[in-house]
């Protein structure tokens, strides 16, 4: 690849990823998109939870395959390094668009609230739990996340250097603030149908594991630093051992 072209590729896996993010919000609220989660005629209920629970399974795997070491030594072998998080980004945006268009609906309500204030109020923190997971993006860095700042370096010709770590604001207290905004965009819905349920577990039993494996690499990346800061910090919400201003010992 030209210089020229990973950035235009880095540019159009980061476009396709925010996308594919934005429709799943809408996706998962019933928000002017044409496929949402309880859209569609419902069919066989066994055959329906089968195949969400496999593009569930697909979702992870990418996730988690894409995520390891060996499989970017792999891929690097064909693209230049600077490409290899604008790949991820790229297959995540595939994914997430084929698991929201091949969603089979399983619309039973489980529960409903209320139209008006208590309708409202559930949609509004369901949301705000999606806009906690922009912003914790930023508070690392949202474009060496997404890729743009590797195919940036690359195409003015300067050497990628690793983030170096360090825990700013929420990660003071909490380790996966992004994945806290997860898990609220994921249960905080003015209607539950089964189908909505299935999602959520889904991505919750996901979230857990993947978040398990991911700790273990940056242990050892990082070593007795991040374990001193798990000690220090909740996973996904503040624990009562969570001490901010000791924080500060552990950053670069």
């Amino acid at each position: 690849m030209k210089r020229l072209s990973v950035l235009l590729y880095s540019v159009t896996s980061y476009a396709l990823g925010v996308a594919a993010l934005v429709y799943l919000v809408a996706f998962l609220f019933n928000l002017y998109v044409p496929k949402s989660i309880d859209s569609g005629a419902p069919g066989n209920s066994a055959v329906a939870v089968a195949i969400d629970l496999g593009l569930i399974f697909l979702f992870g795997l990418q996730h988690s395959v894409m995520a390891r070491s060996r499989f970017k030594a792999w891929l690097t072998r064909f693209m230049p390094p600077a490409a290899e998080r604008s790949t991820f980004m790229l297959a995540t945006a595939l994914v997430t668009f084929a698991l929201c268009l091949l969603w089979q609906p399983l619309p039973q309500v489980i529960w409903q609230a209320p139209a008006g204030m208590a309708h409202d109020v559930l949609l509004g923190i369901g949301l705000a739990g999606w806009i906690l997971v922009l912003y914790a993006t930023f508070l690392i860095n949202h474009f060496d996340l997404f890729g743009l700042r590797q195919a940036w370096l690359y195409f003015t010709g300067r050497e990628y250097t690793h983030l170096p770590f360090k825990a700013a604001a929420l990660y003071r207290y909490i380790r996966h603030p992004i994945m806290t905004g997860v898990f609220v965009g994921i249960w905080f819905t003015p209607v539950l149908t089964a189908g909505h349920l299935l999602f959520a577990l889904g991505m919750s039993a996901y979230i857990l594991i993947g978040v398990y494996y991911e700790e273990r690499d940056l242990l050892r990346v990082f070593g007795d630093r991040y374990r001193k800061y798990t000690h220090l910090t909740g996973r996904f919400f503040p624990s009562l051992a969570s001490k901010g201003n000791s924080i500060d010992q552990l950053t670069d």
